[in-house]
């Protein structure tokens, strides 16, 4: 398969910020499996992903892999594990507050500032129940990199498809920047110049709420962009954002409250604000770097 098989997005005259988002715990209260799926086979919750780590554990599995063959195993003789059921479920997962109209609403206030803001979805959930929910269906999002199932000419659930760990966020990260977004596109790893970067990483939010986000922030921060440990506003409870911030993984924390005027929400206008002025800056700085290159030699 060439590379022209694949759509790509290219840079543009605007600047473009990219919001990536965790979900479990991050966009929803709880693991998204745990909002009807675990209860419908007749599974206790904790027991169920003790179960999970005990068979990645006793096999030297992959977590992620370990849930999605427990939930195939699990759902044998009790459900149809197709997209369909998976989406149905993905309806009836919470939302924090504000999510709903979020991504709409920060989209509109970056356009009246000159900066184009795109939202993605990097989570080890499931992109199937993610689909399912009332943001994904406005397409509120970009892309979803989540982990999915292999359908069989049926329709059903039969094998992995798609695996994404704390470890794996970070190829994303790298695709979004240079606009490659499709999983299969190997010109993700084609050279492009820094000026020529689609989303140069000073332009990218990562929002998440534990360790399993911590790589990517950890590459977010290193190149200038912007991390954000949310924690749920009910509970209060801010022993993981303080640990992150302790360790220097997030810049800023927040609860993860995305109503109008909540402080999530105005320290994410404040960054577009800021990514507006700097891009100015920066469009001096390479044009400048230019005409200096094209005149080097003169005396």
């Amino acid at each position: 398969m060439t590379n022209d098989n694949f759509v790509r997005k290219h840079k543009t005259s605007e600047p473009v910020v990219a919001i990536c988002y965790d979900f479990d715990k991050t966009l929803s209260p709880d693991d998204m499996q745990a909002q009807g799926y675990i209860q419908s086979v007749g599974y206790d919750v904790p027991k169920f992903w003790e179960a999970c780590t005990k068979l990645a554990r006793d096999n030297d599995m992959d977590q992620n892999l370990a849930y999605m063959y427990k939930m195939l195993q699990e759902s044998e003789g009790k459900l149809i594990l197709n997209r369909k059921t998976l989406e149905e479920y993905g309806s009836k997962v919470q939302l924090f507050p504000g999510v709903e109209d979020w991504f709409e609403r920060i989209r509109h206030y970056g356009k009246e500032k000159g900066v184009i803001v795109e939202h993605y979805i990097i989570s080890s959930g499931l992109k199937e129940m993610i689909e399912g929910t009332v943001p994904a269906k406005n397409g509120a999002f970009e892309k979803i990199y989540a982990s999915c199932f292999y359908y069989d000419e049926k329709g059903v659930a039969r094998w992995p498809a798609q695996v994404v760990n704390y470890t794996n966020k970070t190829q994303f990260l790298f695709r979004i920047e240079k606009g490659v977004l499709d999983i299969n596109d190997p010109g993700v790893n084609d050279y492009c110049a820094p000026e020529d970067r689609r989303v140069p990483f000073r332009n990218f939010v990562y929002i998440g709420d534990s360790d399993t986000d911590v790589p990517c922030m950890r590459l977010v921060n290193a190149y200038g962009g912007h991390s954000i440990g949310v924690y749920n506003h009910e509970t209060g409870d801010k022993t993981k954002v303080y640990k992150m911030m302790y360790e220097n993984r997030i810049k800023y924390f927040a609860a993860a409250n995305y109503q109008d005027g909540s402080e999530l929400d105005q320290l994410v206008k404040c960054i577009i604000d800021r990514t507006a002025s700097n891009e100015k800056l920066e469009n001096f700085y390479y044009k400048d770097k230019k005409e200096f290159t094209a005149n080097m030699n003169i005396k």
